[in-house]
């Protein structure tokens, strides 16, 4: 159980898509583009939220959850920094190598899971310099 709580969110967002691109997104190129929900508007405009939208959206979600746990100690706290670090490396990699990994929306998942590993070891380090006091105060 401590292993689970230890994995990032991030990595979920980076499954998701990559199920749905090496499924869904080789037999239509325009998947991401696809609206998922659309509806009028009392402005008589209509609002259409695309696939790639939707898992933006789960990306901020996962992220906020990612700086929700960052505020953890203890080993745990510590394995899920380090696999967010390999969950970002996962990200660049396929960035980089795979064709289908080469769209805004993967650049900006990859840049939630940068935010995420930031994110998460400045809180940690801000926390843990609260915890221990250095020279703080007239010790007698």
């Amino acid at each position: 159980m401590r292993l689970l709580s230890a994995l990032p969110f991030t990595l979920f967002a980076f499954l998701i898509y990559n199920g749905l691109s090496f499924t869904a997104g080789e037999t239509d190129p325009g998947f991401w583009t696809t609206p998922v929900i659309t509806f009028g508007m009392v402005s008589g405009a209509t609002f259409q939220l695309l696939a790639s939208d939707l898992l933006i959206t789960a990306g901020l979600f996962f992220l906020f959850v990612e700086i929700l746990k960052a505020t953890r100690i203890g080993r745990a706290a510590l394995l899920d920094h380090m696999l967010s670090v390999l969950v970002l490396v996962a990200y660049l990699v396929e960035f980089l190598v795979l064709p289908q990994a080469a769209t805004s929306l993967f650049f900006i998942l990859m840049v939630i899971a940068l935010i995420d590993v930031i994110a998460g070891f400045s809180i940690s380090i801000t926390g843990a310099r609260r915890d221990v006091a250095f020279g703080h105060g007239d010790m007698h």
